[in-house]
């Protein structure tokens, strides 16, 4: 057999385990992740023990620190994941309204929603109520992953504004029309109520006013 061709199925050979693995991996990681996702929702805590994750995981000590360097490192890609799920939504229900007013609005009762649906509501409360904290672990990757949202807002605001550009008066739009949606969010996840049709009118009313010249 020529040397080229034993190189060849060597090559393929080595590829192939390596793609196994790769799967692999993929497959503990999203273990992992999801089991503390659904232990979080459960407890209502972003505090699930390590016992806890591995023994529902099951998986080793050993394994788990090959992906991840603490617990805290977990719960931040456990954030990110969570907003990266809630703009995938975001983009769903804002890609069918018609008007950029329409779309801040969808942005607005999408976020809203969240406190609605009382396993959204479960799954969601942990992570917005300790918001402050994982910000003071990891204040860039946290901003980044609140970026994700603000952008959405970006273009709708713009053209409320009349504006070809995203300048900083359309981002600061973007990011009052996010603290006022979360903080409204986060009021009723702490005190466990949803929020009415009367309260969310009135809060998007108030953002569309704002972002309006």
């Amino acid at each position: 057999m020529p040397a080229s061709t034993i190189e060849h199925l060597a090559d393929r050979a080595v590829e192939r385990t390596v793609a196994g693995r790769r799967a692999e991996y993929g497959a503990e990681v999203r273990r992992i992740v999801d089991t503390t996702f659904s232990l979080v929702e459960r407890k209502g805590s972003l505090e699930p023990s390590m016992r806890e994750i591995l023994a529902e995981a099951g998986i080793s000590t050993q394994a788990f620190y090959k992906y991840f360097s603490s617990k805290d490192e977990l719960m931040l890609a456990l954030l990110d994941e969570g907003r990266r799920r809630l703009v995938d939504t975001l983009e769903r229900r804002m890609a069918r309204a018609a008007t950029p007013a329409d779309r801040v609005r969808a942005w607005i009762e999408g976020v809203l929603t969240q406190a609605v649906d009382a396993r959204a509501a479960a799954r969601t409360r942990p992570w917005v109520l300790n918001e402050p904290r994982l910000a003071d672990l990891f204040p860039d990757q946290h901003q980044a992953s609140v970026d994700l949202l603000v952008d959405l807002l970006f273009e709708p605001v713009a053209r409320l504004q009349k504006k070809k550009s995203k300048g900083d008066d359309v981002g600061g739009l973007a990011t009052l029309v996010y603290r006022l949606t979360f903080t409204t969010l986060r009021a009723h996840l702490a005190a466990d109520t949803k929020p009415g049709a009367v309260e969310s009118e009135v809060l998007v009313g108030f953002c569309l006013r704002g972002v309006t010249p």
